[in-house]
């Protein structure tokens, strides 16, 4: 398993570099974790970004789960009511 993270903003301004970048660890293996720890603010377009990448993956037939979903993925996932959509492990701290 290999592991990525994101840090800082998951946004418009950055969200084609990131899904650009995750998408080039997904190919490199089959199984893949992003750490959202440090990720400090998120909008749409990195919802959107996240939603592709386990798209991407499950017609690979690829694991990728997302891990450590800081406070600003965790208010955009509930805002956008897709916090049990991708069937990842959430741990409120």
């Amino acid at each position: 398993m290999e592991t990525r993270s994101i840090a800082g903003e998951l946004t418009i301004y950055t969200a084609a570099t990131e899904k650009q970048n995750l998408q080039e660890a997904l190919d490199l293996c089959d199984d893949l974790e992003i750490n959202l720890s440090q990720v400090n603010e998120m909008d749409s377009a990195g919802l959107q970004v996240l939603i592709v990448l386990k798209q991407e993956a499950a017609k690979r037939n690829k694991k990728l789960r997302y891990s450590m979903h800081s406070k600003a993925v965790l208010d955009i996932l509930e805002l956008s009511n897709m916090t049990a959509s991708f069937g990842d492990q959430i741990v409120l701290t």
